[in-house]
Protein backbone atom coordinates (compact mmCIF):
# COMPACT_ATOMS: atom_id res chain seq x y z
CA UNK A 1 0.00 0.00 0.00
CA UNK A 2 1.17 3.27 -0.80
CA UNK A 3 2.53 6.36 1.64
CA UNK A 4 -0.26 8.99 -0.01
CA UNK A 5 -2.77 5.63 1.53
CA UNK A 6 -1.43 4.78 4.46
CA UNK A 7 -1.00 8.95 5.60
CA UNK A 8 -4.79 9.63 4.82
CA UNK A 9 -5.79 7.29 8.15
CA UNK A 10 -2.92 9.33 10.48
CA UNK A 11 -5.43 10.25 12.96
CA UNK A 12 -8.24 7.99 12.21
CA UNK A 13 -10.66 6.83 14.60
CA UNK A 14 -11.56 3.02 14.47
CA UNK A 15 -14.88 4.17 15.69
CA UNK A 16 -18.26 4.61 13.52
CA UNK A 17 -18.45 7.89 12.95
CA UNK A 18 -22.06 8.20 13.22
CA UNK A 19 -21.47 7.07 17.33
CA UNK A 20 -18.72 9.66 17.90
CA UNK A 21 -21.79 12.39 18.78
CA UNK A 22 -22.10 14.27 21.99
CA UNK A 23 -25.82 13.99 21.01
CA UNK A 24 -26.28 10.28 21.86
CA UNK A 25 -28.72 10.12 24.97
CA UNK A 26 -28.52 8.86 28.16
CA UNK A 27 -28.49 5.28 28.76
CA UNK A 28 -31.54 3.60 30.42
CA UNK A 29 -30.92 1.04 33.50
CA UNK A 30 -30.46 -2.45 33.05
CA UNK A 31 -33.54 -4.97 34.21
CA UNK A 32 -32.65 -5.83 37.10
CA UNK A 33 -35.39 -8.69 38.73
CA UNK A 34 -38.37 -9.96 37.25
CA UNK A 35 -41.29 -8.37 35.51
CA UNK A 36 -44.03 -8.99 33.14
CA UNK A 37 -45.17 -7.91 29.96
CA UNK A 38 -47.50 -8.26 27.08
CA UNK A 39 -44.93 -7.96 24.55
CA UNK A 40 -41.29 -8.15 24.61
CA UNK A 41 -38.89 -6.94 21.99
CA UNK A 42 -35.24 -8.17 22.18
CA UNK A 43 -32.64 -6.06 20.19
CA UNK A 44 -32.61 -2.09 20.41
CA UNK A 45 -31.65 -1.67 16.76
CA UNK A 46 -33.91 -0.16 14.21
CA UNK A 47 -36.30 -3.17 13.73
CA UNK A 48 -36.78 -3.49 17.74
CA UNK A 49 -37.29 -0.03 17.77
CA UNK A 50 -39.59 0.17 14.75
CA UNK A 51 -41.22 -2.72 16.41
CA UNK A 52 -41.99 -0.95 19.77
CA UNK A 53 -43.27 2.22 18.03
CA UNK A 54 -45.80 0.71 16.04
CA UNK A 55 -46.60 -1.92 18.35
CA UNK A 56 -47.89 0.94 20.53
CA UNK A 57 -49.36 3.32 18.28
CA UNK A 58 -51.38 0.21 16.82
CA UNK A 59 -52.22 -1.42 20.77
CA UNK A 60 -51.84 1.56 22.89
CA UNK A 61 -52.86 -0.91 25.77
CA UNK A 62 -49.70 -2.85 25.48
CA UNK A 63 -47.20 -3.10 28.35
CA UNK A 64 -44.22 -3.17 26.12
CA UNK A 65 -40.48 -3.88 27.23
CA UNK A 66 -37.52 -3.59 25.34
CA UNK A 67 -34.32 -5.42 26.32
CA UNK A 68 -31.13 -4.18 24.56
CA UNK A 69 -27.60 -6.57 25.24
CA UNK A 70 -25.17 -2.89 25.13
CA UNK A 71 -26.55 0.38 23.90
CA UNK A 72 -29.19 1.24 21.65
CA UNK A 73 -27.41 1.89 17.76
CA UNK A 74 -24.44 0.34 18.88
CA UNK A 75 -25.21 -2.99 16.62
CA UNK A 76 -25.62 -2.74 12.96
CA UNK A 77 -28.04 -0.09 13.20
CA UNK A 78 -25.53 2.59 14.01
CA UNK A 79 -23.04 1.70 11.49
CA UNK A 80 -24.58 1.62 8.00
CA UNK A 81 -24.05 4.09 5.47
CA UNK A 82 -27.47 5.17 5.94
CA UNK A 83 -29.05 5.39 2.43
CA UNK A 84 -32.58 4.98 2.07
CA UNK A 85 -34.18 2.35 -0.48
CA UNK A 86 -37.56 2.03 -1.20
CA UNK A 87 -37.81 -1.38 -1.74
CA UNK A 88 -38.48 -3.77 1.20
CA UNK A 89 -36.76 -6.60 -0.98
CA UNK A 90 -33.20 -5.38 -1.37
CA UNK A 91 -34.54 -3.70 -4.65
CA UNK A 92 -36.42 -4.35 -7.70
CA UNK A 93 -33.92 -6.95 -9.51
CA UNK A 94 -33.61 -8.77 -6.07
CA UNK A 95 -37.59 -8.70 -6.17
CA UNK A 96 -37.98 -9.74 -9.61
CA UNK A 97 -35.69 -13.06 -8.68
CA UNK A 98 -37.40 -14.36 -5.09
CA UNK A 99 -41.26 -12.81 -5.59
CA UNK A 100 -42.18 -12.59 -9.48
CA UNK A 101 -45.87 -13.24 -9.07
CA UNK A 102 -45.82 -10.61 -6.15
CA UNK A 103 -43.87 -8.06 -7.73
CA UNK A 104 -46.62 -4.96 -7.71
CA UNK A 105 -47.58 -5.93 -4.20
CA UNK A 106 -44.46 -5.65 -2.61
CA UNK A 107 -43.37 -2.17 -4.64
CA UNK A 108 -46.63 -1.16 -3.05
CA UNK A 109 -45.32 -2.29 0.31
CA UNK A 110 -42.48 -0.12 0.16
CA UNK A 111 -43.94 3.05 -1.27
CA UNK A 112 -46.53 2.49 1.75
CA UNK A 113 -43.73 1.77 4.17
CA UNK A 114 -41.70 5.09 3.18
CA UNK A 115 -44.63 6.91 3.45
CA UNK A 116 -44.66 5.46 7.34
CA UNK A 117 -41.00 6.14 7.26
CA UNK A 118 -41.91 9.97 7.07
CA UNK A 119 -45.04 10.34 8.52
CA UNK A 120 -43.18 8.96 12.04
CA UNK A 121 -40.49 11.07 11.54
CA UNK A 122 -42.32 14.26 11.29
CA UNK A 123 -45.17 12.81 14.28
CA UNK A 124 -42.49 12.89 17.15
CA UNK A 125 -40.07 15.53 15.61
CA UNK A 126 -36.78 13.25 15.12
CA UNK A 127 -33.95 15.24 14.10
CA UNK A 128 -31.82 12.46 11.62
CA UNK A 129 -30.60 14.75 8.69
CA UNK A 130 -32.87 13.10 7.07
CA UNK A 131 -32.27 14.31 2.56
CA UNK A 132 -34.93 13.14 0.11
CA UNK A 133 -32.50 13.25 -2.50
CA UNK A 134 -32.65 9.92 -4.35
CA UNK A 135 -30.53 7.68 -5.24
CA UNK A 136 -28.08 6.40 -7.91
CA UNK A 137 -26.71 3.63 -9.79
CA UNK A 138 -23.17 4.58 -11.19
CA UNK A 139 -21.60 1.67 -13.98
CA UNK A 140 -17.46 1.90 -13.25
CA UNK A 141 -17.34 0.07 -16.85
CA UNK A 142 -18.81 -0.02 -20.19
CA UNK A 143 -19.19 -3.52 -19.73
CA UNK A 144 -21.84 -2.70 -16.97
CA UNK A 145 -23.55 -0.23 -19.02
CA UNK A 146 -26.53 -2.68 -20.70
CA UNK A 147 -27.09 -4.43 -16.95
CA UNK A 148 -27.96 -0.59 -15.62
CA UNK A 149 -30.09 -0.11 -19.11
CA UNK A 150 -32.50 -3.16 -17.92
CA UNK A 151 -32.41 -1.98 -14.39
CA UNK A 152 -33.70 1.25 -16.04
CA UNK A 153 -36.36 -0.70 -17.79
CA UNK A 154 -37.51 -2.50 -15.06
CA UNK A 155 -37.35 0.60 -12.60
CA UNK A 156 -39.64 2.61 -15.40
CA UNK A 157 -42.03 -0.49 -15.99
CA UNK A 158 -43.09 -0.24 -12.68
CA UNK A 159 -43.63 3.78 -12.42
CA UNK A 160 -40.48 4.66 -11.12
CA UNK A 161 -38.91 8.42 -11.01
CA UNK A 162 -35.91 7.21 -13.08
CA UNK A 163 -33.43 8.88 -15.60
CA UNK A 164 -30.37 7.16 -17.35
CA UNK A 165 -27.57 9.20 -17.50
CA UNK A 166 -24.60 8.86 -20.10
CA UNK A 167 -21.09 8.85 -18.99
CA UNK A 168 -21.19 13.21 -19.29
CA UNK A 169 -24.34 13.27 -17.30
CA UNK A 170 -23.18 10.60 -14.73
CA UNK A 171 -20.09 12.93 -13.90
CA UNK A 172 -22.06 16.16 -14.21
CA UNK A 173 -23.99 14.92 -11.25
CA UNK A 174 -20.71 13.27 -9.48
CA UNK A 175 -16.96 13.52 -10.73
CA UNK A 176 -15.74 10.66 -11.46
CA UNK A 177 -13.57 9.34 -13.90
CA UNK A 178 -14.77 5.91 -13.62
CA UNK A 179 -18.30 6.47 -14.20
CA UNK A 180 -19.20 5.43 -17.44
CA UNK A 181 -23.40 6.02 -16.99
CA UNK A 182 -25.75 6.24 -14.31
CA UNK A 183 -29.43 5.56 -13.63
CA UNK A 184 -30.85 8.11 -10.89
CA UNK A 185 -33.69 7.52 -9.07
CA UNK A 186 -35.19 10.34 -7.75
CA UNK A 187 -37.57 9.94 -5.96
CA UNK A 188 -38.77 8.08 -2.34
CA UNK A 189 -35.09 7.41 -0.85
CA UNK A 190 -32.48 9.10 0.21
CA UNK A 191 -29.90 9.53 3.28
CA UNK A 192 -30.30 9.71 7.13
CA UNK A 193 -27.93 9.69 9.66
CA UNK A 194 -28.51 6.08 11.45
CA UNK A 195 -27.54 6.71 14.75
CA UNK A 196 -29.63 9.87 15.14
CA UNK A 197 -32.60 8.09 13.42
CA UNK A 198 -31.96 5.36 16.27
CA UNK A 199 -31.89 7.60 19.26
CA UNK A 200 -35.22 9.34 17.30
CA UNK A 201 -36.91 6.50 17.85
CA UNK A 202 -35.93 5.47 21.45
CA UNK A 203 -37.44 8.66 22.55
CA UNK A 204 -40.14 7.82 20.63
CA UNK A 205 -40.80 4.73 21.97
CA UNK A 206 -40.10 5.62 25.66
CA UNK A 207 -42.44 8.67 24.79
CA UNK A 208 -44.98 6.15 24.22
CA UNK A 209 -44.93 4.39 27.27
CA UNK A 210 -42.37 1.49 26.27
CA UNK A 211 -39.98 0.49 29.31
CA UNK A 212 -36.82 0.30 27.61
CA UNK A 213 -33.55 -1.86 29.30
CA UNK A 214 -30.02 -1.08 27.92
CA UNK A 215 -27.02 -3.14 29.13
CA UNK A 216 -29.40 -6.42 29.76
CA UNK A 217 -27.60 -9.04 26.91
CA UNK A 218 -30.34 -12.00 26.46
CA UNK A 219 -29.00 -15.59 28.28
CA UNK A 220 -31.73 -17.41 28.02
CA UNK A 221 -35.54 -18.37 26.59
CA UNK A 222 -37.61 -20.60 28.59
CA UNK A 223 -40.95 -22.27 27.32
CA UNK A 224 -43.18 -21.84 30.02
CA UNK A 225 -46.14 -23.52 27.83
CA UNK A 226 -48.75 -20.63 27.44
CA UNK A 227 -46.01 -17.87 27.98
CA UNK A 228 -42.16 -17.54 27.77
CA UNK A 229 -39.60 -16.90 30.10
CA UNK A 230 -36.75 -13.93 29.08
CA UNK A 231 -33.64 -14.49 30.79
CA UNK A 232 -31.00 -11.64 31.12
CA UNK A 233 -28.29 -11.54 33.00
CA UNK A 234 -30.01 -9.94 36.21
CA UNK A 235 -33.62 -10.10 35.38
CA UNK A 236 -36.47 -12.18 34.10
CA UNK A 237 -39.29 -10.84 31.54
CA UNK A 238 -42.65 -13.43 31.50
CA UNK A 239 -44.75 -12.18 28.35
CA UNK A 240 -47.14 -14.02 25.88
CA UNK A 241 -45.02 -12.72 22.83
CA UNK A 242 -41.76 -12.25 21.72
CA UNK A 243 -40.65 -10.58 18.77
CA UNK A 244 -37.16 -10.88 17.89
CA UNK A 245 -35.11 -8.67 16.01
CA UNK A 246 -31.39 -9.37 17.18
CA UNK A 247 -29.83 -9.87 13.60
CA UNK A 248 -27.27 -12.17 13.71
CA UNK A 249 -26.67 -12.58 17.16
CA UNK A 250 -26.94 -15.99 19.11
CA UNK A 251 -30.39 -16.20 20.80
CA UNK A 252 -29.79 -20.29 21.39
CA UNK A 253 -32.09 -20.85 18.57
CA UNK A 254 -30.35 -23.02 15.81
CA UNK A 255 -32.52 -22.80 13.06
CA UNK A 256 -31.53 -18.93 13.08
CA UNK A 257 -27.91 -19.79 12.88
CA UNK A 258 -28.60 -21.83 9.62
CA UNK A 259 -30.70 -19.09 8.00
CA UNK A 260 -28.50 -16.11 8.62
CA UNK A 261 -24.94 -15.52 8.25
CA UNK A 262 -23.14 -12.35 9.67
CA UNK A 263 -20.71 -10.95 7.16
CA UNK A 264 -18.79 -8.08 7.90
CA UNK A 265 -18.55 -4.25 6.01
CA UNK A 266 -16.20 -1.70 6.29
CA UNK A 267 -17.01 1.72 6.05
CA UNK A 268 -14.54 4.84 5.53
CA UNK A 269 -15.75 8.72 6.90
CA UNK A 270 -13.28 11.50 5.63
CA UNK A 271 -12.95 14.78 6.84
CA UNK A 272 -15.26 17.81 6.09
CA UNK A 273 -14.54 18.76 3.08
CA UNK A 274 -14.11 22.35 2.26
CA UNK A 275 -16.65 24.53 -0.46
CA UNK A 276 -13.38 24.18 -3.08
CA UNK A 277 -13.19 20.66 -2.50
CA UNK A 278 -16.74 19.97 -3.09
CA UNK A 279 -16.97 22.22 -6.49
CA UNK A 280 -14.16 19.20 -7.41
CA UNK A 281 -16.56 16.37 -6.99
CA UNK A 282 -20.28 18.79 -7.87
CA UNK A 283 -22.52 16.33 -5.87
CA UNK A 284 -24.89 18.73 -5.90
CA UNK A 285 -27.84 16.90 -5.62
CA UNK A 286 -26.70 14.71 -3.02
CA UNK A 287 -28.15 11.51 -4.02
CA UNK A 288 -26.87 7.81 -2.37
CA UNK A 289 -24.95 6.04 -4.55
CA UNK A 290 -23.84 2.46 -5.43
CA UNK A 291 -21.45 1.28 -8.03
CA UNK A 292 -21.99 -1.83 -10.60
CA UNK A 293 -18.68 -3.68 -9.05
CA UNK A 294 -19.27 -7.04 -8.23
CA UNK A 295 -17.52 -6.30 -4.60
CA UNK A 296 -20.00 -3.45 -4.72
CA UNK A 297 -18.79 0.52 -3.22
CA UNK A 298 -21.69 2.75 -1.87
CA UNK A 299 -21.30 5.84 -0.97
CA UNK A 300 -23.07 9.48 0.69
CA UNK A 301 -22.64 12.94 1.75
CA UNK A 302 -23.13 13.71 5.81
CA UNK A 303 -24.69 17.01 6.86
CA UNK A 304 -20.98 18.83 7.17
CA UNK A 305 -19.84 17.44 3.94
CA UNK A 306 -18.17 14.44 4.99
CA UNK A 307 -18.55 11.09 2.38
CA UNK A 308 -19.21 8.12 3.96
CA UNK A 309 -17.73 5.29 1.97
CA UNK A 310 -18.06 1.59 2.45
CA UNK A 311 -17.37 -1.84 1.18
CA UNK A 312 -14.71 -4.62 1.12
CA UNK A 313 -17.42 -7.28 2.73
CA UNK A 314 -15.47 -9.64 4.77
CA UNK A 315 -16.60 -13.40 6.30
CA UNK A 316 -14.93 -14.02 10.01
CA UNK A 317 -15.41 -18.02 11.09
CA UNK A 318 -18.88 -18.29 12.52
CA UNK A 319 -19.60 -15.42 12.47
CA UNK A 320 -17.44 -13.50 14.46
CA UNK A 321 -19.18 -10.50 15.55
CA UNK A 322 -16.05 -8.25 17.07
CA UNK A 323 -13.48 -9.45 14.88
CA UNK A 324 -9.58 -8.23 15.88
CA UNK A 325 -9.09 -6.83 11.87
CA UNK A 326 -11.72 -4.78 12.42
CA UNK A 327 -9.44 -3.09 14.97
CA UNK A 328 -6.49 -2.56 12.77
CA UNK A 329 -5.82 -0.15 10.60
CA UNK A 330 -4.23 -1.96 7.41
CA UNK A 331 -8.21 -3.01 7.38
CA UNK A 332 -9.51 -0.29 5.87
CA UNK A 333 -6.29 0.62 3.62
CA UNK A 334 -7.77 -1.30 0.53
CA UNK A 335 -11.53 0.38 1.16
CA UNK A 336 -8.97 3.86 1.24
CA UNK A 337 -7.47 3.11 -1.80
CA UNK A 338 -10.38 2.45 -3.69
CA UNK A 339 -11.95 5.76 -2.62
CA UNK A 340 -9.11 7.28 -3.96
CA UNK A 341 -9.22 5.66 -7.40
CA UNK A 342 -13.04 6.70 -7.18
CA UNK A 343 -12.07 10.29 -6.22
CA UNK A 344 -8.32 11.11 -7.26
CA UNK A 345 -8.80 14.61 -7.39
CA UNK A 346 -9.37 14.62 -3.47
CA UNK A 347 -6.07 13.07 -2.64
CA UNK A 348 -5.57 15.45 -0.37
CA UNK A 349 -8.25 14.25 1.78
CA UNK A 350 -7.73 12.35 4.98
CA UNK A 351 -10.29 9.93 6.93
CA UNK A 352 -11.28 10.94 10.04
CA UNK A 353 -13.29 7.45 11.24
CA UNK A 354 -13.09 3.63 9.82
CA UNK A 355 -15.47 1.10 10.99
CA UNK A 356 -16.89 -2.53 10.68
CA UNK A 357 -20.32 -3.38 11.09
CA UNK A 358 -22.62 -6.94 10.28
CA UNK A 359 -24.91 -7.44 7.93
CA UNK A 360 -27.55 -10.17 8.63
CA UNK A 361 -27.24 -11.82 4.97
CA UNK A 362 -29.50 -14.45 4.06
CA UNK A 363 -30.44 -16.58 0.52
CA UNK A 364 -33.38 -14.09 -0.24
CA UNK A 365 -31.28 -11.33 0.33
CA UNK A 366 -34.70 -9.75 2.19
CA UNK A 367 -36.21 -9.62 5.27
CA UNK A 368 -38.18 -12.41 6.55
CA UNK A 369 -39.94 -13.46 9.85
CA UNK A 370 -39.84 -17.36 11.45
CA UNK A 371 -41.97 -18.36 13.83
CA UNK A 372 -40.99 -20.36 17.17
CA UNK A 373 -41.99 -21.37 20.14
CA UNK A 374 -45.58 -22.58 18.59
CA UNK A 375 -45.83 -18.85 17.01
CA UNK A 376 -45.10 -17.24 20.75
CA UNK A 377 -41.48 -15.80 19.34
CA UNK A 378 -41.29 -14.13 15.90
CA UNK A 379 -37.49 -13.33 14.52
CA UNK A 380 -37.33 -10.87 12.08
CA UNK A 381 -34.32 -10.47 9.62
CA UNK A 382 -32.18 -11.03 6.47
CA UNK A 383 -31.77 -7.57 5.08
CA UNK A 384 -28.74 -8.08 3.70
CA UNK A 385 -27.69 -4.18 4.15
CA UNK A 386 -30.64 -2.42 3.44
CA UNK A 387 -32.58 -2.50 6.67
CA UNK A 388 -32.10 1.09 7.11
CA UNK A 389 -36.12 1.68 6.17
CA UNK A 390 -36.91 -2.01 5.44
CA UNK A 391 -36.74 -2.72 9.08
CA UNK A 392 -39.72 -0.70 9.84
CA UNK A 393 -41.52 -2.77 7.39
CA UNK A 394 -40.17 -6.07 8.67
CA UNK A 395 -40.93 -5.36 12.43
CA UNK A 396 -44.30 -4.28 11.39
CA UNK A 397 -44.86 -7.92 9.46
CA UNK A 398 -43.10 -9.62 12.81
CA UNK A 399 -45.94 -7.58 15.15
CA UNK A 400 -48.50 -8.80 12.74
CA UNK A 401 -48.05 -12.45 13.03
CA UNK A 402 -47.77 -12.32 16.37
CA UNK A 403 -50.82 -10.77 16.83
CA UNK A 404 -52.81 -12.90 14.15
CA UNK A 405 -53.67 -9.54 12.45
CA UNK A 406 -55.63 -9.75 9.14
CA UNK A 407 -53.09 -7.74 6.82
CA UNK A 408 -52.25 -8.30 3.22
CA UNK A 409 -48.45 -9.60 3.30
CA UNK A 410 -49.67 -12.91 5.46
CA UNK A 411 -51.36 -13.91 2.39
CA UNK A 412 -47.92 -13.77 0.44
CA UNK A 413 -44.87 -15.53 0.20
CA UNK A 414 -42.87 -13.10 1.77
CA UNK A 415 -44.97 -13.68 5.50
CA UNK A 416 -44.76 -17.54 5.16
CA UNK A 417 -41.37 -18.62 3.23
CA UNK A 418 -38.18 -18.67 4.72
CA UNK A 419 -34.71 -18.53 3.20
CA UNK A 420 -32.79 -21.68 2.77
CA UNK A 421 -30.05 -22.94 4.55
CA UNK A 422 -26.74 -21.77 4.48
CA UNK A 423 -24.13 -24.71 4.87
CA UNK A 424 -22.51 -24.70 8.25
CA UNK A 425 -19.19 -24.56 9.31
CA UNK A 426 -16.58 -25.21 8.32
CA UNK A 427 -18.29 -25.35 4.62
CA UNK A 428 -19.29 -21.69 5.37
CA UNK A 429 -16.32 -19.92 6.40
CA UNK A 430 -14.28 -22.08 3.33
CA UNK A 431 -17.48 -20.87 0.74
CA UNK A 432 -17.44 -17.48 2.00
CA UNK A 433 -13.53 -17.03 1.65
CA UNK A 434 -13.68 -18.32 -1.93
CA UNK A 435 -16.54 -16.15 -2.92
CA UNK A 436 -14.50 -12.36 -1.51
CA UNK A 437 -12.32 -13.64 -2.90
CA UNK A 438 -13.69 -13.95 -6.52
CA UNK A 439 -15.09 -10.94 -6.00
CA UNK A 440 -11.98 -8.82 -6.06
CA UNK A 441 -11.01 -8.65 -9.59
CA UNK A 442 -13.97 -10.29 -10.45
CA UNK A 443 -15.18 -8.12 -13.56
CA UNK A 444 -11.10 -7.30 -14.28
CA UNK A 445 -10.20 -10.68 -14.34
CA UNK A 446 -12.92 -12.59 -15.08
CA UNK A 447 -12.06 -16.59 -15.67
CA UNK A 448 -13.12 -18.40 -12.87
CA UNK A 449 -13.78 -15.65 -10.55
CA UNK A 450 -16.65 -14.94 -12.57
CA UNK A 451 -17.67 -18.79 -12.97
CA UNK A 452 -17.71 -19.32 -9.06
CA UNK A 453 -20.19 -15.99 -8.18
CA UNK A 454 -22.34 -17.36 -11.22
CA UNK A 455 -22.10 -20.66 -10.01
CA UNK A 456 -23.34 -19.19 -6.28
CA UNK A 457 -25.81 -17.40 -8.02
CA UNK A 458 -27.22 -20.16 -9.70
CA UNK A 459 -27.84 -21.98 -6.67
CA UNK A 460 -30.24 -18.81 -5.51
CA UNK A 461 -28.12 -16.67 -3.31
CA UNK A 462 -27.96 -13.15 -3.90
CA UNK A 463 -24.43 -11.58 -5.10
Amino acid sequence: MTDAIKKSFEDVKLFPFWLDNPAAPQVERELIGQTTADLVIVGGGFTGLWAAVQAKELMPYLDVVVIEAGKVAYGASGRAGGIISTSVMHGLPNATRVFPKDLDILEGFGHDNLDGFKATVARYGIDADLEWNGEMTVAVDERHLDHLREDFELHKRHGHNVVLLDRAEAQAQLASPLYAGAMWSRDRSGIVHPAKMAWGLKAAALKLGVRLYEMSPLTRLEDCGKTMLVHTQAGKVRTPRILLGTGTANVGIKDIKRRVMQVRDHVLATHPLTPEQMDRIGWRNRQGVYDTRTQLNYYRLTKDNRIIFGGLVSYHFDGNDNPAADRIEATYYKLGAVFHKTFPQLSDVGFSHAWGGPIDYCSRGAVFARRYFDEKVVYVAGYTGFGVAGSRFGALMGLNILFDRDTPERKLDISTQGPSWIPPEPLRWAGAKITFHAFDGADEQGGWKRMWIDGIKRLGFPM
